[in-house]
């Protein structure tokens, strides 16, 4: 696997993102209950469900609350059925806060969510992994006792990059109290991102020879914080491994610095994510009144922008219809060019005239002479040559010379 950082663009240190998969029969029905519980208690300022597309099978729910009594806190909530499952449906949670998230802060998972209960209900049958089966947000997932299977689990787990998931391997069997989730001691903001994997100890060889493909390994009774692909930048397995966790039930403080450590890190959007956050800003609809005062003076402003193009590009579209018609109308009054024979002989200086006059002399003259010598014989016996003059009355070729006596 590739676990170098791709061109996506990085999560903003202000969104909480989760998702997973509701296996009860009304998901919708719980997140209602437990939305309007939180506004009648004061914990959420107020809720919405927007309606969705006609033919869309899912629901969306919205909810804003202010973290510490100021931070303006709004999340999105959507459920999509699940494809090729036998039940259940994937739900996709994002919160963007006023400024970067405060791990101190309500985790958004437990303001949609009924927070108590990990059984099979509906109450609490929320924390599924969303793709990975037989994975849970809120408890200790022991890793498969086959290899290929452990391995596959590790692999498909660490693809997913909603979630931070962390392995941990047990130096010895521990009490009913170490048992229990790590995740459970961790802040209210990293509670629900965390997805646990133990490790026995006699898996130690198994473990580390399925963490080769990842790039990392786990100590010997430690941890390591799984990379995503592809990996955050700044990504570094030493600085997330752990060499010893004890499963005392006391606070991992090592492993908790190295998982807030590994959340603090840019790490790239999944496609998934971005789109949903892209969602969350664009069909957002629980607005306050100033908030949709000035939604309103966006829109005007976009339109008066949209407007002044448009005009813009109806002049210049004037002008250059203007311009071919001008162009048109002087090309109809130029006449068409004249022909070869009625064009004007061109003007020859005088004295190339005259250079050529006396070249036409030279010529008939010379062809006159070809004539005369070139005659044939029987001109000679009295009969003029064709086109010669006649000869004078009495006058003989014989008699020519000086008279002779008869």
């Amino acid at each position: 696997m590739s676990n170098s950082a791709t061109d996506r663009a990085a999560a903003p240190q202000t969104l909480w993102a989760v998702r997973g998969r509701h296996t009860g029969t009304a998901p919708d029905e719980v997140v209602r209950r437990t939305l309007r519980r939180h506004k009648d208690s004061g914990d959420i300022d107020d809720f919405a469900e927007p309606a969705v597309p006609e033919g869309t099978a899912g629901r969306v729910f919205e909810a804003r609350w202010r973290a510490a009594g100021t931070v303006t806190v709004r999340a999105r909530l959507t459920l999509v059925p699940n494809e090729g499952r036998p039940q259940g449906h994937e739900w996709r949670l994002v919160a963007e806060a006023e400024r970067p998230w405060d791990e101190t802060w309500p985790s958004p998972a437990t303001l949609f969510w009924p927070e108590s209960g990990t059984g099979a209900g509906d109450e609490g049958s929320w924390d599924h992994h969303a793709t990975v089966t037989g994975v849970r947000l809120r408890q200790v997932n022991t890793l498969p006792e086959d290899d290929k299977e452990m391995r596959r689990r590790l692999r498909d787990v660490a693809r997913e990059g909603w979630c931070v998931n962390v392995v941990v391997h047990e130096a010895m069997t521990p009490d009913a109290q170490g048992r229990l989730p790590l995740a459970r001691l961790l802040p209210p903001g990293l509670r629900h991102r965390v997805v646990e994997h133990r490790t026995a100890p006699h898996q130690f060889r198994a473990v580390n020879y399925a963490l080769k493909d990842l790039g990392v390994e786990v100590p010997r009774g430690g941890a390591v914080v799984l990379p995503p692909d592809p990996a955050p930048k700044g990504y570094d397995g030493a600085v997330h491994r752990v060499r010893s966790v004890f499963l005392d039930g006391t606070e991992p403080r090592e492993l908790f610095a190295a998982l807030r450590h590994f959340a603090a890190l840019p790490r790239p959007l999944p496609r998934e994510t971005e789109e949903a956050l892209d969602d969350l800003r664009e069909h957002w609809t629980l607005l306050t009144l100033p908030e949709e005062l000035e939604r309103e003076r966006r829109l005007a402003a976009r339109y008066a922008e949209a407007l002044e193009a448009m005009t813009k590009s109806r002049d210049l579209y004037k002008a250059a219809a203007e311009q071919a018609l001008e162009a048109l109308a002087a090309y109809r009054d130029v006449p068409a060019p004249a022909s070869a024979q009625e064009r004007p002989a061109a003007r020859t200086p005088g004295a190339f005239q005259q250079l050529t006059r006396t070249f036409e002399r030279l010529r008939f003259t010379a062809k006159g002479q070809r004539e005369q010598t070139h005659a044939p014989d029987d001109a000679a016996g009295g009969t003029p040559a064709p086109g010669a003059p006649d000869a004078p009355a009495g006058h003989t070729p014989e008699n020519s010379g000086t008279d002779r006596n008869p």
